[in-house]
């Protein structure tokens, strides 16, 4: 059994619930929209976002239509916002499929995106949760303020460590806290246990994004992005952060020139990782991710004992070792 099957058990049928459910809300009745629709479908990943959704509303109390709702709305303006982002990136791929903006261009990407965005306050409206669409509504609103923060700051390549912890806490911590959030809130768990369970997901978000933060400066060959893309965008991770910090005067300045640099050598690459890893910079970094995840998973010590408690603690540690 895979770590993501183990994780899924104590959910399963939920999950098997969802799919249907899920395909309902989507439909539409034009007829070109449906086709899109069906093929962003076939691409749909593990489904990280329900699964969180899932595991968090059983383990603090059990699955209800609400769960349902909270799941769906995640995945509607996650699926939105991704769609716009390759519109915007003008990228050909999502998950080793061709994306909608390269097989139907940018029109009726963006239209899509829209319909699935309109699909997710219909939702939310027609079974009057809007507690959770403003969970998830603000979600969506960090993440957007944090990759604006980013790109910023990748123009400038100004950024310490702190000003990246803020920019991870809203481009994927986020979402992953919304997920948990909502669960918790959906199972009709106390005010305390809901504010727990956000805190977990920011955790836990922020740890997988350091995680893939290392994987330019790992020499795994396993990564589910582009390798060196990063590097190439002038993205300051923390792995490149901390050894910035830690460098003499004239090597920081040299580093920083190349860094600079629109378009980087395999010369330029090697330079840089090998700066990176000759200063502690991996080490740091993986100690940093290891202690989010460790203080996620301690606050769930709050919670009883259940299968869906113990996948929650597989699913932060998966986060953390997965090599892509």
């Amino acid at each position: 059994m895979s770590a993501i099957d183990q994780i899924k058990a104590p959910i399963r049928e939920d999950m098997e619930r969802f799919d249907p459910y899920f395909r309902n809300v989507m439909r539409s009745g034009n007829r070109l929209l449906n086709f899109v629709i069906r093929y962003n479908l076939k691409s749909k990943g593990k489904q990280m976002r329900p699964m969180l959704v899932f595991l968090c509303s059983r383990a603090c109390g059990g699955v209800t239509d609400g769960t349902m709702v909270a799941a769906s709305l995640i995945e509607l303006l996650h699926t939105a916002t991704l769609i716009h982002d390759d519109v915007v990136d003008e990228s050909f791929y999502r998950r080793g499929f061709f994306s909608i903006f390269a097989l139907w261009k940018a029109k009726i990407a963006v239209l899509t995106g829209d319909y699935f965005l309109s699909r997710g306050l219909l939702l939310s409206l027609d079974t009057n949760q809007t507690v959770l669409l403003k969970i998830v509504s603000q979600a969506v609103r960090d993440m957007s303020e944090g990759e604006l923060e980013q790109l910023e700051k990748a123009n400038r390549l100004n950024i310490d460590e702190e000003s990246y912890y803020n920019i991870i806490r809203k481009k994927t911590g986020a979402l992953i806290s919304a997920c948990c959030e909502a669960g918790a809130f959906s199972s009709g768990a106390d005010e305390h246990i809901v504010s727990i369970m956000k805190k977990f997901g920011m955790l836990i978000g922020m740890a997988f994004q350091i995680k893939d933060d290392l994987f330019d400066y790992q020499h795994t060959g396993l990564i589910g992005k582009p390798k060196y893309n990063d590097i190439q965008e002038r993205k300051m991770t923390l792995p490149v952060i901390y050894s910035l910090q830690c460098a003499g005067f004239i090597e920081r300045k040299s580093i920083y020139r190349v860094f600079a640099k629109k378009s980087k050598s395999n010369d330029d690459i090697s330079r840089i990782v090998d700066f990176v890893n000759r200063l502690g910079g991996v080490d740091y970094s993986v100690k940093k991710m290891n202690d989010l995840k460790d203080e996620a998973v301690a606050l769930l010590d709050v919670l009883p004992d259940s299968e869906a408690k113990r996948s929650l603690v597989l699913l932060a540690e998966y986060f953390v070792s997965r090599d892509k």
